[in-house]
C-alpha cells in the first residue's frame, strides 16, 4: 500500500511555531490529539486505537492514527505489512521526512502514520537532542488541517517516545484491564502524566479510564470496574470493552473488529466509547 502525500492549504506564515516555553500550550490547529497510553503490554491499547478510530470515522470525522510503537502492531492490525514501509514514524522524529510524507490511506476509512522496527533506535538518537519531549508535537503542526482527530498509539514504556505523546496531545485515555493486578502500573503512569503537565505540557487532561477484557461474568472483573474510577479519581469511560475472541482474529485480515465482526459487542463497545468522545473533539 502506498503512502499517500497530502498537501495542507495553511501556509507556513499561519502555523504555530514549534517553539516556546516549556509550560506552553499546544498549539491550536483544529485538530484533537489523543494518546492511549499504558507502559503494561496487554491491555488493547492497540486494539482500542484501531477501533475507536474507525468507529469515529464511521460518525464522519476524519481520523489519523499514529503508530509509536517499534513493534508496530498497529501498522500491521491495519493491513500495512511493516517490512515494507519505506517511510515511518521514525522518519518523521528524526528529520528526515514531513508527516504528510508518510501517511498511509486504509480501508477503515482511517489514515495511518506506520511504525517500523528502526524506531527502536529513535529513543537512543532523540535522548541527546534539545527539547527532544517536543519532537512529535512540532511534528504534529504540519498535520492536515481537515483531519478531526489524532490518536496516538504509544509504546507500553515510559520512556521518550511516550513522554513525546503525552506533550503533543490534548488529551490522555489509559486502557486498563479489568483485573486488579493492572491496577499497579496505572498510579505510575498518572505520577508521569503529573510530571508532563507541571513541565511540558499543561494543557494535557486525562479522559478517563477505559475498561478493557472486560468479562462481565466475573466478580472478580465488576469489583474491579467498580473500584478503579473512586482509586484514582478519573472518570471511567463507558460502556466497558468485552472480552472476545474477535479481537484477536481482526488484525489477521489487517482490518478492526468495526469491519470483521460488525455486529458483535465489542464492535459495539467501540462505537459507543467513540459517541461518547464525540462531544469532546
Amino acid at each position: 500500500m502506498a503512502p499517500r502525500t497530502r498537501t495542507s492549504d495553511r501556509s507556513t506564515a499561519s502555523r504555530p511555531s514549534s517553539q516556546g516555553s516549556s509550560q506552553g500550550p499546544v498549539p491550536d490547529t483544529g485538530v484533537t490529539t489523543i494518546a492511549l497510553a499504558n507502559q503494561k503490554g496487554g491491555v488493547a491499547k492497540t486494539t482500542s486505537v484501531a477501533s475507536i478510530g474507525a468507529a469515529l470515522a464511521e460518525l464522519g470525522q476524519r481520523v489519523l492514527l499514529v503508530d509509536l510503537d517499534p513493534q508496530a502492531c498497529l501498522t500491521f492490525s491495519l493491513g500495512v505489512d511493516p517490512d515494507t514501509v519505506e517511510r515511518s514514524i521514525h522518519d518523521v522524529l528524526t528529520g528526515s521526512a514531513e508527516i504528510a510524507d508518510v501517511v498511509v490511506t486504509c480501508e477503515e476509512g482511517v489514515d495511518l502514520v506506520p511504525s517500523a522496527i528502526d524506531l527502536a533506535g529513535a529513543e537512543a538518537m532523540l535522548l541527546p537532542r534539545p527539547g527532544r519531549e517536543y519532537v512529535l508535537r512540532s511534528a504534529l503542526e504540519g498535520v492536515d488541517p481537515a483531519y478531526d482527530v489524532v490518536l496516538l498509539d504509544c509504546s507500553p514504556s515510559l520512556g521518550v517516545l511516550t513522554l513525546n505523546a503525552l506533550t503533543a496531545a490534548d488529551a490522555l485515555i489509559i486502557p486498563m484491564p479489568c483485573e486488579m493486578l493492572s491496577h499497579r502500573g496505572v498510579g505510575q503512569l498518572l505520577d508521569t502524566v503529573a510530571d508532563v503537565q507541571k513541565i511540558l505540557n499543561r494543557d494535557l487532561e486525562v479522559w478517563g479510564i477505559l475498561p478493557t477484557l472486560f468479562d462481565g461474568r466475573s466478580n472478580h472483573a465488576r469489583e474491579v470496574l467498580a473500584d478503579v474510577g473512586e482509586r484514582y479519581d478519573l472518570p471511567v469511560l463507558e460502556p466497558p470493552i468485552p472480552k472476545t475472541v474477535r479481537f484477536a482474529e481482526a488484525p489477521a485480515v489487517g482490518r478492526s473488529i468495526l469491519s470483521t465482526a460488525r455486529s458483535s459487542k465489542g464492535a459495539q463497545a467501540y462505537r459507543d466509547v467513540a459517541t461518547s468522545l464525540l462531544a469532546r473533539l
